[in-house]
């Protein structure tokens, strides 16, 4: 069930049936016009734009201002489990099968950049200021790319695949599940060479890797999802972490809303939770 930000406080949810559906922050399901043959396996969405990224694990589509939707025309043998807009909305990551597309979206979409990764892709996201795309593999790890010069590294050694990557614009830092804790890492010091360069002790080990991290948008703050039903939030370079969630149905992805003031939470059973959380619990 993947979930994004959607408006100032709510959610668009992707649903088996091939139907993005807004959350909103009271837990009311309202429809949308967004619907597209077969299951939504990757959603994204951005504000400035007002355009909506959506994809059937084959085929990538676009919505804008809940229009009409488009396909993008991919090779047939594409596909396409990850999918991200860059910051401004004017360009579209997504993956191949055996790498990672760009487009440019504002306006007719066009192919401008590509490159291979050695698995499939699970996650893609970019930094704040565009300047940096992360992408999670299968295989258990990470390519970070520098889309300004073009330097490239791997972060491996994750016990399970990295689901998802986020990026803290607060703190300027990466974070990536997979890892028996928050695993995340300074970008004043990009792990490029060396997976211990900028490393950010976050959060406390345990014996269930994380699932899923969405890192809040204002605070320093970043919340894990876990197979065991889990829910934490802990600040950013400290062991605290506070239990939102003790257990249940795993959980598959977590976003926060655009004002940072409610957590939405997939599950593998299919249904969603919101969790608003007071901000003084929040530093």
């Amino acid at each position: 069930m993947p979930i994004t930000s959607y408006l100032r406080s709510g959610f668009l949810v992707g649903t088996t049936t091939g139907q993005a559906v807004h959350l909103a922050a009271d837990g009311e399901v309202m429809e949308t016009p967004i619907n597209i043959e077969g299951p939504i396996v990757a959603i994204d969405h951005n504000a400035e734009m007002d355009t909506t990224a959506l994809s059937n694990g084959h085929d990538v589509f676009l919505s804008r201002a809940h229009a009409d939707v488009m396909k993008l025309p991919q090779a047939a043998s594409s596909s396409t489990n990850a999918i991200a807009f860059s910051p401004d909305g004017k360009q579209l990551a997504f993956d191949s099968g055996d790498g990672v597309l760009i487009w440019t979206v504002d306006g007719d979409p066009l192919p401008i950049r590509n490159f291979s990764t050695p698995a499939g892709s699970t996650s893609l996201r970019w930094s704040g200021d565009g300047s940096w795309l992360a992408c999670g593999l299968e295989t258990g790890g990470f390519v970070l790319v520098s889309l300004i010069d073009g330097r490239s590294g791997i972060v491996g050694g994750f016990p399970s695949p990295v689901r998802t990557v986020c990026w803290s614009q607060p703190q300027n830092a990466l974070f990536a599940s997979g890892a028996f804790r928050i695993a995340g890492w300074s970008m004043a010091a990009p792990p490029l060479h060396d997976p211990s360069s900028g490393a950010l002790v976050t959060g406390r080990s345990g014996v269930i890797p994380v699932e899923t991290v969405t890192a809040h948008p204002q605070r320093k703050n970043i919340a894990a999802g876990y197979a065991n039903g889990r829910i934490t939030v802990a600040q950013i370079g400290s062991r605290d972490e506070l239990v939102v969630k003790p257990g249940g149905s795993a959980i598959t992805a977590l976003a926060w809303s655009g004002d940072g003031q409610h957590l939405a939470a997939g599950m593998v059973d299919g249904t969603a939770a919101i969790i608003t959380l007071p901000a003084l619990l929040l530093k």
